[in-house]
This record gives structure tokens, C-alpha cells and sequence, in this order.
């Protein structure tokens, strides 16, 4: 195992009791892959992408890690399952989903994972509690902050604070 580095992640949820699904993967997640040391407040957002299902709630959050990308990725896919959860088509309903943001600077594409997400800055639903944590962070390929990611963010939906932390 390495040093510690930043890594940021998505949590989203819209099955079951969603606010109990981000409690339990946010335990998950500091019992098997670091410290969480940022926290955003929860959002609820419209589904993107596949519009005829449940609202997400959405959350930011900063961990330290020692793991490398891919074992990271192993860790993660290992809570979603343990969770419950079940991919059977893009953009449906899950009960858990993590992502894997930014990984310190590092940019990495290979066919099971890119980092940073390709999505960001077109997700206000990422970028907003991403905004709300860390506002001056630097995407690492578009060279711009959090913070002008989202003032040209042109994604139309909604999000709406449930609870502020």
C-alpha cells in the first residue's frame, strides 16, 4: 500500500430507503477503503438519463486512501454489491451507485475505469455538493475549478438540498 491520496466520490441512491442506503455505504466506505474527511449535505435530483423512475438522493464526499485505482474500484464494486445492488441497465434505478470522481490529479482510462468521471461537468448533481466541499478543486484535464465547472454547467435539472450536514 502506498500513500495516502484524495479521492473524491459520488454516492447516489433511489430504491429503498435512500437516506439509510447513503448511511450504510458511507460506514462501508470508512471501514473498507479510508477515512472520509469531507462530507457535502444530501440532494434530491431528477433522474438523469432514464427519466421514468424514483428521485436520487445525491452526496460528495472526500476519503483518504491508500489503495491504487483499480483495487479502490474492487472496493467499491465489493459495497455496491454488499448493498444490494444489481446492474441490469444504464442509468436505471440502483440502490446504491459510487463513483469514483477525482483520484488525487491522477488520470486514468482504461476500459473498466476513467478518472477523473467523464460526467462532471455536465452533472449539476455532482457538481453542486462537489462545489459545496471543495469549490477551488482543479479538474485535472480541464484545467478549471469546481466552482466554474458549475456556473457553466447547462444540465437542466433540478437539485434541491434535504439535508444540510
Amino acid at each position: 500500500m502506498g500513500t495516502n491520496t484524495g479521492v473524491y466520490l459520488s454516492l447516489g441512491t433511489n430504491q429503498g430507503n435512500r437516506k439509510e442506503n447513503l448511511n450504510k455505504a458511507l460506514a462501508r466506505i470508512a471501514q473498507d477503503i479510508g477515512k472520509v474527511t469531507k462530507l457535502s449535505s444530501i440532494y434530491s435530483t431528477k433522474p438523469w438519463g432514464k427519466k421514468d423512475q424514483d428521485d436520487f438522493l445525491n452526496q460528495v464526499i472526500l476519503i483518504e486512501t491508500t489503495f491504487d485505482p483499480t483495487n479502490l474500484l474492487d472496493k467499491i464494486l465489493n459495497i455496491e454489491r454488499d448493498l444490494g445492488r444489481v446492474r441490469e441497465e444504464k442509468w436505471g434505478p440502483r440502490i446504491i451507485d459510487i463513483d469514483v470522481l477525482f483520484y488525487g490529479d491522477v488520470v486514468i482510462n482504461i476500459p473498466e475505469l476513467t478518472i477523473p468521471h467523464p460526467a462532471i461537468a455536465e452533472r449539476k448533481f455532482i457538481l453542486i455538493p462537489l462545489d459545496e466541499i471543495s469549490p477551488e478543486y482543479v479538474h485535472p484535464l480541464l484545467n478549471k475549478k469546481v466552482r466554474t465547472l458549475l456556473d457553466e454547467c447547462s444540465d437542466p435539472l433540478d437539485v434541491q438540498l434535504v439535508e444540510m450536514l
